[in-house]
């Protein structure tokens, strides 16, 4: 099994800067792909960025040019660094982890993102 830790949420102004972690642990080498999808207040979660085994990377129109999805190999770590952060992107960010045959993947706990006006 695979377990997924996210760090590195808070609070900041817009404009600004976060980085958001997700560290695997487990069985990691089943991992195909690991994706953030985030969840606003009375709102259904949504996907936001992807990346692959091979380092392929895709985002939701909402966010590209601002969003980054990277990862490290060494440390079992995928990242998303967020630029130009907007009210609308607040909201709780979830890392999840797929596997070959198995829609259903891994979810992390979720961390806070709040961008205030």
């Amino acid at each position: 099994q695979v377990q997924l830790v996210e760090s590195g949420g808070g609070s900041v102004q817009a404009g600004g800067s976060l980085r958001l972690s997700c560290a695997a642990s487990g069985s990691t080498f089943s991992i195909i792909a690991i994706a953030w999808y985030r969840q606003a207040p009375g709102k259904q979660r949504e996907w936001v960025a992807i990346i692959t085994n091979g380092g392929l990377t895709n985002y939701q129109d909402s966010v590209k040019g601002r969003f980054t999805i990277s990862r490290d190999n060494a440390k079992n770590t995928v990242y998303l660094q967020m630029n130009n952060l907007k009210p609308e992107d607040t909201a709780v960010y979830y890392c999840k982890a797929d596997y070959p045959g198995d829609p259903r993947g891994t979810w992390g706990q979720g961390t806070q993102i709040t961008v205030s006006s």
